[in-house]
């Protein structure tokens, strides 16, 4: 195990930059996921880990040992790529070798580490295959069985199981989370999925345009994003437009711009007059046939209703807004062009600052 410590990390191509002014350390066994849409720098901070691309500025330590300079084949890491970058005219087996005869260790220690990395992602008997002959969640374990012969300090995951269908990649998310936790590797992954990065790490680091947006566990981003982009990007959200028109210990009384007047909870630093958004979740609304005692109530008309199994999301036409509702199954069903009062607790919304 390692700590992976980035202090004030910029990469430039020129006049963009990729990554700017990164600082995040990552302690002994902890997995964390760097999270983030397309082009908000998370692989370009992977390859500066790994060395395949050397930071602008900054540093990166692993262990306390600056790695400028050090070339990736002297960084004691594991990779697995997106692309899983198997050898196809190598046996599993020879696949899995490559990396220690490299390191000119000796045959008889190769078969040993081999044969325990095989029998650690489940691949036991599969050595004389060739990747052709292999699923793509056999495939994702052999890349992964490559990255941890070596015993490496760190192991670096791009997007993994991005190949894979639906349902192999939950099984396979798990799975390498169950060795992760087993073998106690200092682990960062890379991942554009929110579900992925919510359920397998223990912290997610959230990117957006080569910046770090926050940083926390699944729950502390879910329920107390830092800004409007986070509070977006994390799972569904409505926002509603408005302004502060009363300051009350730790609630706020809040006009929407359709006139409605709500109330909210805050976490400081709000005045009256502030324009503000505030993020509801889907989970959180609920649909009545009239205005409810003690909770937020806005009228509007329902535009669509989706049976999803477990949920039934519903879209509530508000003023200029449509409101994405979560209904539990078993409630009543809401009919497309019914009229009804969307609801929630004051304790439920988020008060963000207008421009995120």
């Amino acid at each position: 195990m390692a700590t992976v410590s980035l202090q004030n990390v910029t990469k430039s191509y020129g006049s963009i930059v990729a990554v700017s002014d990164v600082t995040l350390t990552v302690e002994h066994g902890e997995f964390v996921a760097l999270l983030g849409p397309s082009g908000c720098g998370k692989t370009t901070t992977l390859q500066m880990l790994a060395g395949f691309v050397e930071a602008t500025s900054g540093d990166i330590f692993i262990d306390g040992k600056s790695m400028r300079g050090i070339p990736p084949h002297k960084r004691n890491i594991g990779v697995v790529f997106q692309s899983y970058a198997l050898f196809p005219h190598l046996t599993v087996s020879q696949n899995v070798a490559f990396g220690l005869k490299m390191r000119r260790v000796a045959a008889p220690e190769i078969a040993e580490r081999v044969d325990r990395a095989l029998r650690l992602v489940q691949l036991a008997g599969l050595d004389q295959r060739y990747p052709r002959e292999l699923s793509g969640g056999q495939q994702q374990r052999v890349a992964l069985a490559r990255a941890l012969v070596i015993e490496p300090s760190v192991l670096l995951l791009d997007e993994p199981l991005s190949n894979l269908d639906a349902n192999l990649r939950e099984q396979m998310r798990f799975e390498i989370r169950e060795i992760q936790k087993r073998i106690g590797i200092t682990t960062v992954f890379v991942t554009h999925d929110q579900n992925e990065a919510m359920a397998a790490a223990d912290r997610m680091v959230v990117m957006s345009r080569g910046k770090i947006r926050q940083v926390g566990t699944a729950e502390e981003i879910y329920e107390h994003p830092s800004d409007l982009f986070v509070a977006t990007f994390i799972g569904q959200a409505n926002t509603l437009r408005g302004s502060i028109a009363a300051v009350r210990g730790a609630e706020v009384d809040i006009v929407l711009e359709g006139n409605e007047r709500v109330v909210a909870r805050h976490g400081g630093n709000v005045r009256v007059g502030d324009v503000t958004t505030l993020t509801l979740r889907p989970e959180d609304l609920e649909l009545a046939a009239d205005v409810q005692p003690g909770m937020n109530s806005i009228r509007g008309t329902v535009v669509r209703a989706n049976y999803l199994g477990a949920t039934i999301n519903a879209g509530v036409r508000v003023g200029e807004a449509t409101l994405i509702v979560n209904i539990p199954r078993g409630r009543s069903v809401m009919k497309e062009g019914q009229s009804v009062v969307v609801c929630w607790q004051p304790s439920a919304g988020i008060v963000l600052a207008a421009g995120g």
